[in-house]
């Protein structure tokens, strides 16, 4: 486990730096994938190829990964990290912790069965399982310190510009 020294000693130079020179903090992510085979895309995520499709309750199998899923597998990974890193910079002592998110889909809107159904998830819950030695205001403390700087869950709720280019 990754201890508190360690982490500042990795960050203090990437901040300084980012303090003196703020353009060098602006970093560009990407995501890339191709069309597969039936209703699928293959998306590139550096580790390995990912097979997506549609979800079973709108006409894919089991055996492809929903985007919905993916989605909110980007979630609890960002929000797992960005946990550990906030309870390490704060010396905070956890054994465990556990992340989740459920998300909640009217596919009739994706499907267009009903424009009046929404594209998209209705509402994110987003829980944490939190085992270790903390007060209450600890672990408040540690939650909204971990909603703050959690990329995934600022984006999600903010709703940047998305842009589409043909």
């Amino acid at each position: 486990m990754l201890e508190i020294m360690d982490l500042k000693s990795l960050q203090a130079p990437l901040k300084a730096r980012y303090r003196d020179e703020p353009d060098a903090a602006l970093i560009t992510l990407r995501a890339g994938g191709a069309l597969g085979d039936g209703v699928t895309c293959s998306i590139e995520t550096g580790r390995a190829l990912v097979k997506a499709g549609l979800h079973p309750a709108t006409g894919g199998t089991p055996a492809n990964v929903c985007s919905g899923d993916m989605l909110l597998q980007a979630l609890v990974a960002c929000a797992g990290v960005t946990l550990n890193a906030v309870a390490t910079s704060l010396g905070f002592a956890i054994r465990d912790a556990k992340v989740s998110a459920e998300g909640d889909l009217d596919v009739r809107g994706t499907l267009g069965v009903d424009r009046a159904a929404p594209v998209g998830f209705r509402e994110i819950r987003l829980a944490f399982e939190i085992d270790g030695d903390l007060t209450g205001e600890q672990r408040a403390t540690l939650v909204r310190l971990t909603e703050r700087y959690c990329v995934v869950l600022q984006t999600i709720r903010s709703g940047p510009p998305v842009v589409t280019v043909v």
